[in-house]
């Protein structure tokens, strides 16, 4: 870090930079991530920091008063009312999620509601009907329609650029809310007209006929929301993007006043479907693991989304098959057994179509045999349409999901247990269709897994191979690892990973057995424990919004912000999943971005995003004695203290306190904050613009100052 200060003075973010390295003398975040105690020290934590542990490492961070509430409860009694989240009352959350119903619908009627590029294709090449429902089939008709348009222009421009990027293959990458080309690249439409924010944003013609006159456009607007949405649906296609261009941003923004949450899903579904699915997707999971009080189940259901990774740009339809994977499989099985949990997850059609089983044939399958067969009398080798056996998920199930890499395991094994799992398929999954055993695609015959024989018996061959992996001791250990090093420490203490392994066979591999263990355990409680671990950006992320209190209003740009962060969600491709150690997110390029992220924050420079730093500091009652008594200290001084109670739970470093009270009214910093992390709200305007527009007109820049230089500082990198 050293080094770096000194080598870049005329750096555009010497201010951003000057600060990290001023915070970070003598306390680097490097040397503490990168070297935790091997050795267990004799003494545990006692009283507030005990409990401020507990909520660090079990909590995705407390938020103001959080620390006063355990302490009332007692800690042992917060633990255990966390293993059972059925008896936390979480409707807050839920009323926050209601702006989402596309989210709590059924896989097949999700699809149906919110029809897929596929789906469009295959409609307009006459392969399927339009719906009868008059609502869906307008929505239908509208996108065969643009896809008609659009393949049409392809024909006679050539595919151009905009084409390509356009192309029935895109699919929303909702971490910046853009459209997505087939290969995953994020397209850029803005130059040619297209805002991704935009309800009806579609690729507009170059020669339209018919456009609307204003008169007619505010006609429209003057609807009620029932009536509006009827008449926007009743459009044709190029009347409709005609319509759309003739609106300003601020009309574009009234389209859905009045509008109920399905009403709006409809409105937006016209500039494609894979909008609304993939962005209520992102949007729903930041907002749960930032609001919900059954935090252990959401930190839980992050480890184990984590562990069982699905990447959702591996194809058009992964966005629509992961709501129900996060939402119908991980979430309620996060804190029971193991082996239902693996079982869920390998009939699930998310994990299916990520690891390509459901495209797995036994060699000498029925359907196999029947294929080739009808292959031999076709002369063009490219047509005969060969299929085989997919090795993906029976690798990755014993690698990544159960004994690890190290766990004893050949390549013969990788190959037996692939054809265990022939015909665990999903029959139609762009139209929603969920998993189904087809015995045709099945490789017969007996199989030979760790040096057991698997007996011929169709699908229950695979239950018989994820039990008995479920119930390896080599599982019993990795998963153990895997949960100390996300809960305790980059490197656990062995005798702990042991102790929880110990606990993980004897119950079965029951996860509130296993996280008792760690949490009775005097490593989890050691000193040379506390604040070792690194933030991932999602934690950094969630737990600052958390400490702030803010109102997220749309979580939109705070998943943008993790984007910006290196950590989209769902957005490692490899099955592997992102770390939970330390190492590939401690960089100075990493902290100046957090810096910034930190500072965007505590000023309202999010849109959608609101903080109350008077109404934190004015409801603090966290009894700090008031610094203004002592000879010297300053009401700035008193109120940074504060923030510290409020933020940190604690005191931080005199360093870190002397640089936060030098630097916390520094214009210079702030700005080239503001122009680094600068997120765009639902009109694409910048996030200072949207913070000049705020309402309510109150802040103290004081405490956003203050609050987002403690938000940056090393303290509370750390957990």
């Amino acid at each position: 870090m050293r080094s770096y200060c000194a080598g870049n003075a005329g750096d555009v973010r010497t201010a951003v930079v000057a600060l990290l390295c001023v915070m970070m003398a003598g306390q680097p975040l490097f040397a503490v991530a990168s070297a935790p105690s091997k050795k267990v020290a004799s003494s545990e934590m006692k009283g507030d920091e005990r409990a401020l542990h507990a909520l660090n490492r079990l909590t995705f961070g407390p938020r103001p008063g959080d620390l006063a509430a355990v302490q009332r409860m007692g800690l042992e009694a917060w633990f255990e009312r966390q293993l059972n989240p059925a008896s936390i009352d979480d409707t807050a959350l839920d009323e926050r999620l209601a702006a989402f119903p596309a989210m709590q619908l059924p896989q097949e009627e999700l699809m149906r509601r919110f029809p897929n590029p596929a789906v469009i294709r295959m409609i307009a090449r006459g392969n399927l009907p339009l719906p009868n429902d008059p609502v869906l089939r307008a929505v239908y008709a509208d996108q065969v329609e643009f896809y008609r348009l659009r393949e049409a222009q392809k024909g006679a421009d050539g595919a151009t650029s905009l084409e390509k990027k356009a192309a029935d293959g895109a699919m929303m990458s909702m971490a910046n809310n853009k459209p997505m080309d087939e290969k995953g690249n994020v397209a850029d439409l803005a130059k040619d007209g297209v805002t991704a924010a935009d309800p009806l944003a579609v690729a507009p013609e170059q020669h339209l006929d018919a456009l609307y006159a204003q008169d007619a456009a505010q006609a429209v607007l003057e609807k009620d929301p029932t009536a509006r949405l009827q008449a926007i649906l009743a459009m044709k296609a190029t009347d409709l993007a005609a319509f759309r261009r003739s609106l300003s941003k601020r009309e574009l923004a009234q389209l859905g006043a009045g509008m109920t949450p399905e009403q709006k899903e409809t409105l937006l579904s016209l500039g494609g479907s894979q909008r609304v699915v993939a962005g209520e997707l992102l949007q729903t999971r930041l907002l749960r693991d930032i609001y919900s009080d059954r935090q252990l189940e959401a930190v839980m259901t992050d480890f184990w989304l984590n562990h069982f990774n699905v990447y959702v740009r591996k194809n058009q339809i992964e966005p629509y098959l992961l709501p129900a994977f996060e939402r119908d499989v991980i979430r309620p099985r996060a804190l029971g057994k193991f082996e239902d949990l693996l079982v869920a997850t390998a009939k699930s059609p998310a994990m299916l179509v990520y690891l390509d089983n459901a495209q797995s044939f036994g060699p000498n399958s029925n359907q196999v045999r029947r294929a080739a067969a009808r292959a031999a009398l076709i002369d063009d080798p490219a047509k005969r349409g060969a299929r085989g056996l997919n090795e993906n998920y029976g690798r990755e199930l014993m690698e990544l999901h159960t004994l690890g890499v190290n766990g004893g395991y050949t390549q013969a094994d990788v190959t037996q247990v692939a054809k265990v799992f022939t015909g665990w398929t999903v029959e139609q999954p762009y139209r929603g269709g969920e998993y189904s055993f087809e015995p045709n695609r099945h490789e017969p015959g007996a199989k030979t897994v760790l040096g057991k024989t698997i007996g011929q018996s169709g699908e229950s061959e695979g239950l018989q191979v994820l039990h008995m992996l479920a119930t390896s001791p080599a599982t019993a250990k990795f998963i153990s690892t895997k949960l100390a090093v996300r809960f305790v420490s980059d490197d656990p203490p062995p005798a702990l990973v042991d102790r929880m392994a110990a606990s993980f066979l004897a119950s079965g591999g029951d996860m509130k057995v296993v996280l008792r263990t760690m949490f009775h355990s005097p490593e989890f409680w050691s000193p040379s424990v506390d604040k070792v671990k690194v933030k991932t950006p999602l934690e950094f992320v969630v737990s600052a919004t958390r400490a702030s209190e803010v109102n997220v209003v749309n979580a939109q740009p705070l998943v943008q912000a993790l984007d910006k962060l290196g950590m989209p969600l769902y957005g490692m491709q490899t099955p592997n999943g992102y770390s939970w150690k330390s190492e590939p997110w401690v960089s100075t390029g990493a902290l100046v971005s957090r810096m910034n992220f930190a500072l965007v924050l505590s000023g309202d420079r999010i849109p959608g995003v609101r903080t109350d730093w008077r109404g934190l500091l004015d409801g603090d009652s966290s009894g700090v004695t008031r610094v203004s008594a002592v000879v010297g200290a300053s009401v700035e001084a008193e109120k940074e203290r504060k923030l510290e109670r409020i933020l940190l739970g604690g005191p931080v470093s005199e360093r870190t306190r002397a640089t936060v009270l030098a630097q916390f009214d520094d214009p210079t910093t702030r700005a080239n904050a503001e122009r680094s992390f600068n997120l765009r709200d639902g009109d694409g305007e910048g996030g200072m613009r949207a913070a000049r527009l705020r309402p309510d007109g109150v802040q103290d820049a004081q405490a956003a100052g203050m609050a987002g230089l403690l938000l940056g500082s090393p303290e509370f990198q750390r957990r």
